[in-house]
Order: C-alpha cells, then sequence, then structure tokens
C-alpha cells in the first residue's frame, strides 16, 4: 500500500506527463517590454538608411572609378616648351592660380552628321584662369579668325614643323595638335597654360543631355539653315543637337560674324554655368555622374588633366567660384583683311591682368549676338576676416562680355 504523495508534490504520471501539481508554484520568467510601432519604425527606417547609404557609396565608388578608368583608357597630349621639350606635368592638388584652354574641335568624332573636313579647326579656343585664392574665374574667347604667328610645333613623329609669322587660328590644331594651339596661345598671351583639352562636337550634346537641357533667352525667332538651330523667342531648353546648333549658328545670330557667334556663345555658356552650380544638378548624383561621364567620353586631356588628385582639386575650386565673379570676355581685337587683328593696348592690359593674378571688370556691352536681360548681380561679400582681392582691372568699353550670373537673350541676325 502507497502512500499519497506530499501535497505540492507532483504524481509519477503527471512528472511524466510533465504537468505541475495544482498546488505546485509557477516559475515566472522576465518579461520584454512589447515594443512600440513608432521605435519598431524608427529602427527599420534606419536600417534601410544604413542600406541605402551603402548602397550609394558602393554607386558613388562605382561611377568615379568609371569615369577615371573612361579618363586613363585614352591617350593624353603632353604639353611642350618652345624648343619642344616635353614639360612636366602639373599633377596633384591644386594650390594657387592656375589656367586650362579648351578648344572644341569641328569634328563630330567620327560622326558622320558633323564631320566636315578632313582635318579638324579649332573653331572654339578658351582660356580659363582661375585665380590663387580661387575666387575669381576669367574665360577668355579668342576668335576663330585672329591673325597670330604660330610658333614652330611637334609633327607627332619626333620632329617640328616649321613657325609662320600670320595664320589664322583655328588652323593650329590642324597644323599641330593641341601641343601647338597651347603654345601659340601662350605665345600671344603671355600665359602659362598649365592644363587642355579638346571637346568635340558630340561631347557638347551628351553635355547638355547630362544636365537636363540648358535654359538661354532669345529676343527673336532664330532659323539657321547652316547650323540646323530652330528657337522661337523667349526662353527655350536646349539640349542635344540644338544645344549643338545654338553654339555653332553664326548666319542666326547679330551681324552673321564669328564675333557675334562669340557672344551667343557667352549666353549658353553663363547659363550652363548656372545650371551646373544650381542645386538641381549638385543635389543630383545621376546628373553630376553624366556630366563626368560626357565630359570623359568626348574630351582629349593633356598629361596633366590625366591625375584623379588634379581633376578632383580643379573640381573643388572651380566649385567654390561666385557665378557673378566668372567673367567671359572677347579677346580684344578689330577687323582685318577676311579676318581680325588682336588691339594690342586692350589686349595686353587684359592679359597683364590676369598674369598679375587681377581680376577684371566689364564696363562695355555684351557683345554683337546678345544683349542683357537683367542687371549683372553684385558677387557676394567677403565674410568678416577675409583678405581683399588684389586690385580690380576695369576693362575699357569696346572690350565686351558678361558675367556667369547676368542673364542675357541671344540677338537674331539682323541686316
Amino acid at each position: 500500500m502507497h502512500s499519497d504523495p506530499t501535497p505540492g508534490t507532483p504524481t509519477r504520471a503527471q512528472a511524466r506527463a510533465g504537468e505541475k501539481s495544482p498546488g505546485a508554484p509557477i516559475a515566472r520568467h522576465g518579461r520584454l517590454k512589447p515594443r512600440s510601432l513608432r521605435s519598431s519604425l524608427g529602427a527599420l527606417a534606419l536600417r534601410t538608411v544604413a542600406v541605402v547609404a551603402v548602397s550609394a557609396a558602393a554607386l558613388a565608388g562605382f561611377a568615379v572609378l568609371d569615369v577615371f578608368a573612361t579618363v586613363n583608357a585614352k591617350e593624353g597630349v603632353q604639353l611642350v616648351d618652345a624648343a619642344g621639350n616635353a614639360l612636366p606635368p602639373r599633377v596633384g592638388a591644386v594650390d594657387g592660380a592656375f589656367t586650362v584652354l579648351l578648344a572644341g574641335s569641328d569634328s563630330g568624332g567620327g560622326n558622320p552628321a558633323y564631320d566636315e573636313r578632313d582635318a579638324a579647326l579649332n573653331d572654339v579656343t578658351m582660356l580659363l584662369h582661375v585665380s590663387a585664392d580661387h575666387r575669381d574665374a576669367t574665360v577668355v574667347s579668342l576668335p576663330r579668325d585672329l591673325y597670330v604667328p604660330i610658333p614652330s610645333c611637334p609633327d607627332g613623329t619626333g620632329g617640328s614643323h616649321n613657325s609662320m609669322s600670320r595664320q589664322k587660328l583655328n588652323t593650329s590644331l590642324s597644323y599641330g595638335g593641341l601641343a601647338c594651339t597651347v603654345l601659340t596661345v601662350k605665345q600671344l598671351t603671355g600665359l602659362d597654360i598649365d592644363y587642355a583639352g579638346v571637346i568635340e562636337f558630340d561631347g557638347v550634346i551628351e553635355m547638355s543631355n547630362a544636365v537636363g537641357g540648358v535654359p538661354v533667352c532669345v529676343s527673336g525667332d532664330i532659323v539657321d539653315p547652316y547650323s540646323g538651330l530652330d528657337v522661337r523667342a523667349g526662353d527655350n531648353s536646349l539640349q542635344g543637337a540644338q544645344a549643338l546648333a545654338f553654339l555653332r549658328t553664326r548666319h542666326g545670330v547679330g551681324d552673321g560674324s564669328d564675333l557675334a557667334r562669340i557672344s551667343n556663345q557667352q549666353v549658353f555658356l553663363s547659363s550652363l554655368v548656372r545650371t551646373i552650380k544650381s542645386a538641381d544638378t549638385l543635389a543630383n548624383p545621376l546628373r553630376l555622374y553624366g556630366l563626368a561621364k560626357a565630359a570623359a567620353d568626348n574630351i582629349q586631356l593633356s598629361e596633366s588633366l590625366k591625375d584623379v588628385t588634379t581633376i578632383a582639386s580643379l573640381g573643388v575650386a572651380l566649385k567654390e567660384v561666385d557665378p557673378a565673379k566668372v567673367v567671359f570676355v572677347q579677346y580684344p581685337n578689330h577687323l582685318d583683311g577676311d579676318g581680325v587683328a588682336p588691339t594690342v593696348d586692350e589686349a595686353e592690359l587684359l592679359m597683364s591682368a590676369l598674369r598679375e593674378d587681377r581680376p577684371v571688370t566689364l564696363t562695355g556691352d555684351t557683345g554683337l549676338g546678345s544683349e542683357t536681360v537683367e542687371a549683372a548681380p553684385a558677387p557676394a561679400e567677403l565674410a568678416a576676416g577675409e583678405p581683399a582681392a588684389s586690385a580690380t582691372v576695369e576693362l575699357p568699353s569696346n572690350v565686351h562680355g558678361q558675367t556667369a550670373a547676368q542673364v542675357t537673350c541671344s540677338r537674331p541676325f539682323a541686316d
């Protein structure tokens, strides 16, 4: 005969079944506080942000590598001195003033829609000079029909071409390549040119596409069958073939001359600067990548511009310049036969200002191919404690141009 189990002690059957006797104490464990909906959503948001940030960083890294891989895959142009000796490239972080030459070739880079000649001409030649404090930038457009001496230039086979005392500037690219154009402009201006590039027609198309179009104003309808331009009076957003046609048009603006075309190009370029520096572009990684990729695909660079640190440093320097202190100016000139010649005193005043790293201001009008719509905004005030820039050089009224902050309209051709 078995005695009953002690109260509170499970029977064997209950133990085997895992049950507790009715009077057994219940084991209690610490309970987790239920998570609120807000904290759960917050944690999910943080994880999502982390994933997006890592993905964005990976995509940005890929984009940068892609752009520089494109640049490095291309053969760079070796710049030379007056004796034909290779110049050591100025690479690395940019400290101080610098000058860049950009030539626009009338070649389409193999595109049969634009290739018109056997030899490419530099129909556009521009100098960008940025001051040592990176507060001022001056862009000088040199007329394609400017008569200049062309120095002896390398011929690409280890020899050199003979110098010429008087030729139009736009023949220098076909004569001796980008290095020859750099030597020619250096001799003309007295400026040291650290970096250079050649952009072809297709590059203009791709860069205008990358920023989603460049807004330009025209004061009347322009239809130019020579370039294919067809725009209406008022505001137009130009990209692709129409952007290129706008830059190429000569017969459609001003008096139909190359000088009118320069001021028309400055309407586009000043708007392009404003567009690139706008929040819509700077805050849009896809647009920035597209712009960089378009440039890398379509610009042939000097060896000095094929360095990652150099390109990044130049970009940072230009990013900080106030558009009101980006001055587009036409190289001073006057008519001479079927071209133009330098107007010596005014040209020397402009070039000596850049050589001495002094900012310039304009007092004349915008040129034959454009007209002012809005007064140019004043440059931003210096922050407390910032050193003042060197004394500004005021250019005479027969020197034409505008700032990047100034809104201008293209002027249609008038007989």
